[in-house]
């Protein structure tokens, strides 16, 4: 039996979820505890001790995201609950085990706790906590690092650093101005919801680049595009005439 604790400051939202909990996942998941606050929230798990947390992100005081301020190292999987769906969603699906969005879906709820169950528990789930961290406070400061995840963990790169970012089926590669590459576990997709769009631009299904490295446009030879480090890039067609916008920031 998976034991978890709920934080969350809506009243109605707990009961909701230990409602679901009851009539769906009775035999897989035992709510130990409910808190409405951050500190509650806290004096719960060092009581109960939950294999997972349930925690609500915007709530008065103090917000989900303080709650690892309390620990030093973190022994149970937390699972995002939001209300808003693009609130911190890109670095909460980049570094954290899950989240769920309200109102909840007990559906969305069963995998999440299949997945947990596939999941064995190691020591990368503090790494992940730290890389969640560090991700929501990116914002658009592309001197900041961002916590990119590898095979054999998470990999911290200024975003001021990356040159261009190639899709590799489900994988990442990630070409820095050093010179160098690295493997990132994640789609190009996702790497490019991590990524300020104020600089990278989708030019393809197969690349995206930094604005800032770009070096020469040639729209007379298949739209092509030659970066800093040399590398000559194709933009796919139905994304030119947005790139040349992106390029010189004209306005409709």
């Amino acid at each position: 039996m998976i034991s978890c604790i709920i934080i969350d400051d809506e009243k109605k939202a707990r009961e909701t979820f230990e409602m679901s909990v009851q009539r769906y996942l009775s035999d897989k998941l035992s709510v130990v505890a409910m808190a409405d606050s951050v500190k509650e929230g806290v004096y719960a798990i060092h009581k109960m001790r939950p294999d997972m947390v349930f925690l609500d992100i915007e709530m008065p005081i103090e917000n989900g995201f303080k709650l690892f301020d309390y620990f030093e190292t973190v022994s149970f999987e937390v699972v995002f609950l939001t209300a808003f769906k693009n609130y911190a969603i890109n670095a909460i699906r980049f570094s954290a085990f899950d989240y769920l969005l309200k109102p909840l879906d007990h559906n969305e709820l069963t995998e999440v706790i299949s997945r947990f169950e596939k999941k064995k528990k190691d020591a990368s789930n503090q790494i992940r906590v730290n890389a969640l961290l560090s991700n929501i406070n990116i914002g658009a400061d592309i001197s900041s690092k961002i916590a990119l995840p590898t095979a054999s963990g998470y990999q911290m790169e200024k975003i001021n650093h990356i040159i261009y970012c190639e899709a590799e089926e489900n994988y990442t590669k990630i070409y820095t101005v050093k010179g160098d590459s690295f493997l990132v576990s994640r789609t190009l997709k996702i790497v490019e919801e991590m990524l300020p769009p104020e600089y990278f631009f989708r030019i393809h299904k197969s690349y995206l680049v930094n604005m800032n490295f770009v070096k020469n446009y040639n729209r007379t030879d298949g739209h092509k595009i030659l970066l800093e480090n040399g590398v000559e890039l194709e933009i796919a067609t139905r994304r030119n005439e947005e790139f040349v916008k992106a390029l010189t920031k004209a306005k409709d």
